[in-house]
């Protein structure tokens, strides 16, 4: 059992909650036993390294059974160690290193076996906040989406409370990183995507709903949570669309908009059959 805090390995574990770290070594912090189950089921090739308390693997035997069949061993360590590890405050006594695996653009628009193109997809251009990145990648997972692609400005995909916030989404969707905004529209509309920005000052979600609108293959494009997308980002696409208010909100956060848009063009979609 690893019961030093202070061991390099705990260390080097510790640091992945740094970007640098991050970026060196390819690597990524994962929390929680959700998360962690998810990784052992649709991605288990991805997991380094797994770390657990004894009283943790009593109560989720399951990630200890799957972790056997994928042949990777659970190190067991201290309470007190597994705080050192973990970027949370209470930390859920299971953690491992994972393997970075971003997307291509090109992987996410090409089309599948049977020549169909992708019909949904959100695009985050300078989304900073972590948890709603997170968030959005998890509501565009629910959505059936095909991807979700962050442009060179939004926040780190690997970021501890982004990985979180997807409650292991992101071993399901695919998403892209780093790309360049104009680059990802050109290629969205190339693919047979209509590219959607929501924005307040776009017409309304509900009218674009009942015209059939949100029925076509569908790029949304989610800008930043304070100033939304450039006037000159804006005049890229091809409609800006807003989400109607109707009680006295001031206004609705980010990734709870972004779940309405991408929901209303499943919706849409799968009505138009």
């Amino acid at each position: 059992m690893i019961d030093n805090p202070r061991s390099p390995r705990v260390r080097a574990v510790a640091k992945l909650a740094k970007r640098d770290a991050r970026s060196q070594t390819g690597l990524f912090l994962l929390e929680g036993p959700q998360a962690v189950a998810e990784a052992l089921t649709f991605r288990p090739q991805l997991v380094v390294e797994l770390y657990a308390t004894p009283t943790a693997i009593e109560r989720y035997s399951d990630i200890a059974q799957a972790a056997s069949v994928a042949g990777i061993e659970v190190e067991f360590v201290t309470e007190l160690v597994l705080e050192s590890m973990a970027d949370t405050v209470t930390p859920q006594r299971i953690v491992a290193v994972c393997h970075q695996f971003p997307t291509s653009v090109k992987d996410i628009l090409k089309p599948d076996t049977e020549g169909n193109g992708p019909k949904l997809i959100a695009i985050l251009e300078e989304v900073r906040d972590p948890g709603n990145a997170g968030t959005i990648i998890r509501a565009a997972d629910a959505a059936g989406a095909d991807g979700v692609i962050f442009t060179g400005r939004s926040v780190d995909l690997y970021n501890p409370k982004v990985v979180r916030s997807s409650t292991g989404s992101i071993f399901h969707v695919p998403v892209a990183v780093g790309a360049d905004f104009d680059t990802v529209l050109e290629r969205a509309r190339e693919a047979g995507m209509f590219v959607i920005a929501a924005d307040v000052k776009g017409g309304d979600l509900l009218a674009a709903r009942q015209d059939g609108v949100l029925a076509r293959p569908t790029a949304w494009v989610f800008g930043n949570e304070a100033r939304g997308l450039s006037d000159e980002n804006l005049a890229m696409t091809d409609l800006a669309l807003t989400v109607p208010i109707y009680g006295h909100a001031e206004s609705m956060n980010l990734a709870t908009a972004a779940s309405v848009c991408l929901y209303e063009s499943a919706f849409s979609q799968r009505s138009a059959g």
